[in-house]
């Protein structure tokens, strides 16, 4: 299975940070993206579904601080890394951006080595308490809760859909065979039909209300994005 690269969204009103910011990630291998400003950052986090934003606090339109307000209220960005850019060293700032959701804090003017460690680090701790949850595009799909977020908002799935769903989604726009569906979801030691597969197939499709799961006739089920 493919490992895609991690997406960052970065969102400063200062060109000359941005482009910094945005050579120094791309080159170490980060898919990047930038906004201009608060609520160009809340509208291209919910297009991109970032891994990683980075705020600056003094933003026009909307505060870095207003925007991690806002993002930490909703779902699909309750567990997102944030990092916060400050020309501003008072105690009070740091201590209410981390109140609200900061992981991180990284004052200006930026050293892109200090950066690029502080944003390593932050992946490598993400991947320690989280390497089996899936996120693709709107959709969250974590294992440790049974948690299914789509579109931010969670899905209610049944114990076998879940376990489809998830099988699924682990490595989309492959094509999972009938007999490896019932050996991974309902185990080997457990007798069910194909209908089975069928009818949980379909209830997936109504609960999400998207079209991800496409049959692939005489073969089997794959997740697409």
């Amino acid at each position: 299975m493919e490992i895609k690269p991690k997406k960052i969204l970065i969102a400063d009103d200062e060109p000359d940070i941005l482009e910094i910011i945005h050579y120094n990630l791309t080159k170490e291998g980060y898919d990047v993206y930038t906004a201009n400003n608060g609520n160009e950052a809340i509208d291209k986090a919910k297009l991109y579904m970032p891994d990683l934003i980075i705020l600056d606090i003094m933003m026009p339109k909307k505060t870095g601080i207003e925007v991690c307000s806002i993002l930490r209220n909703q779902i699909l960005f309750q567990n997102t890394l944030i990092i916060f850019l400050t020309a501003l060293n008072d105690e009070a700032t740091h201590i209410k951006g981390l109140e609200i959701g900061a992981d991180d804090y990284i004052s200006k003017p930026i050293s892109p080595k200090v950066l690029i460690s502080r944003v390593n680090a932050l992946f490598r701790r993400l991947n320690k308490e989280d390497d089996k949850t899936i996120r693709i595009n709107n959709m969250v799909i974590d294992p440790i809760k049974f948690l299914v977020v789509a579109n931010n908002e969670e899905i209610n799935l049944a114990k076998k859909e879940f376990e489809l769903l998830y099988l699924l989604a682990s490595e989309p726009g492959r094509v999972f065979l009938r007999n490896e569906i019932l050996t991974n979801v309902w185990g080997s030691d457990v007798i069910v039909g194909d209908r089975t597969i069928d009818v949980h197939i379909r209830k997936i499709r109504q609960k999400l209300n998207m079209d991800c799961i496409v049959t692939v006739k005489g073969v089997g089920y794959k997740f697409v994005l």
